[in-house]
Formats: C-alpha cells, sequence, structure tokens
C-alpha cells in the first residue's frame, strides 16, 4: 500500500486565493473509496499505487476546467512494500516515539 502526499495549484486564475480549486479537487477524492486526508498545504492518500496514480492525474486536471491556465501538482509517494503502511501508521509511530 501506497501513501501519497499532493498538492495541486493553479496558475493565472487571476487570484491568490486557491480554496476553491482546492474543494474542486476535494470533491474528486471524496468520490472514490481511497483512504484520505486534507491538510493545510495538501492532501496524503492511502491505497493501492494505480488507483492513487489515476486520481491524481483527474485531480490535476480539474483546476482547468474552472478557468486555470497552469497547474503546478507536486507528488510525493512512499510505497512500503515489507510490512502494511497506513496514514494513521505513520503517525502513530511518531507519537510513539514522542512519548
Amino acid at each position: 500500500m501506497a501513501v501519497v502526499f499532493v498538492s495541486i495549484t493553479p496558475l493565472g486564475t487571476g487570484t491568490t486565493s486557491v480554496s476553491r480549486y482546492v474543494a474542486g479537487v476535494e470533491r474528486i477524492l471524496r468520490g472514490t473509496a481511497l483512504t484520505h486526508q486534507l491538510t493545510a498545504m495538501g492532501t496524503i492518500i492511502e491505497g493501492d499505487l494505480d488507483e492513487i496514480l489515476a486520481v491524481v492525474r483527474r485531480m490535476h486536471e480539474h483546476p482547468f476546467t474552472e478557468g486555470a491556465v497552469r497547474v503546478s501538482t507536486l507528488v510525493k509517494i512512499d510505497d512500503r512494500r515489507d510490512k502494511p503502511h497506513t496514514i494513521a501508521g505513520k503517525m502513530r509511530s511518531v507519537e510513539d516515539k514522542l512519548r
């Protein structure tokens, strides 16, 4: 299972606000069965890597349908195959070490 961080930034929109675009790509993600967590700086997604990448492609394209003339997408992939790997598990590992 992969854990993927994605940040999609529309450019050339005439405004510095991007929340409208973030809401649009979040709707796409909510329409899937993928576990995800929206953060202030991007979104974390867990699941099958092929499925995630297909959804990220749809998310990347969405701001163009809303008038953006350029979209910058950052993707960071943590694909661990030696043991189960989840967003919650990664957080729990750090929290355990803080105790």
